[in-house]
Formats: C-alpha cells, structure tokens, sequence
C-alpha cells in the first residue's frame, strides 16, 4: 500500500487542489495567505516536495505551474487514520473510536452515523464468514 502522509502545511495545500481541481502556486499562495502568511518561494519549494512524494504533479501554463492532485483526499484519510492507529492505539481501530466517543460530545445524528457504521460492519463480517 502507498502511504501519502502530510504535514499540516501539505494538507493545507491539498485542500485547495481537492476543492478547484488545479491551481498555480500563486493561487495556493492567495488562498492560504490570510491564514498563514508565508511567501510565494515557500509554497513553490513546497508544491516541489509534494511533487517528489508523488502526492502532485504538474503542467505548464505559459511561464506558470499549474499543480493538480494525484492522490484522493480519502486515499490520504486512509494512509493518516492508519498511522495514528498504528502508532497511538497499537494498531486498534476501535481503541481509536473509544476514545473519540469518551473525548467527544456527540450528537443525536452522530450517534446514529456511528450505529448505522457498526452495523454495516457487522454484515461486512458476517459475510466473510
């Protein structure tokens, strides 16, 4: 399985390629600049490292990059949800969804999501055996 981990930063940029499909570094730059006021040499440098993880690629556009994703947002959910199982609850799931229940205050309509959720689980289950 590839492993497409992302620091905070990455996901940030990620973000905006998942939601407009493309962009140019200063698109990416424009659009995190409120929130973190970093320079357009640092995007750039950054969007390069993602490219060399494989997470992005790119087109020319006349004298500008125009960066997409070549990963899916649930394949990066997968690879991070993994890693905190793997590294924070000794590789169980449920450990992990214990302690988002106990820590977290859950509505009606939350609640239900996580039944329907085990239930589905179950007949997975069941149908493997």
């Amino acid at each position: 399985m590839t492993r497409h981990s992302l620091g905070a930063l990455q996901h940030a940029i990620m973000q905006i390629l998942w939601n407009r499909g493309e962009a140019t570094t200063n698109d990416v730059h424009r659009a995190l600049y409120d929130q973190r006021r970093l320079a357009p040499t640092t995007i750039a440098t950054m969007l390069r490292k993602m490219e060399e993880k494989g997470v992005v690629t790119h087109r020319r556009d006349g004298r500008a990059f125009v960066y997409r994703p070549t990963v899916t947002e649930s394949e990066v959910q997968k690879t991070m949800v993994n890693e905190i199982v793997d590294r924070l609850f000794c590789g169980d799931p449920a450990a992990l969804v214990s302690h988002l229940i106990q820590e977290n205050t859950l509505d009606a309509a939350g609640l239900e999501r996580l039944r329907s959720a085990i239930e589905t689980a179950e007949e997975a289950e069941d149908d493997r055996t």
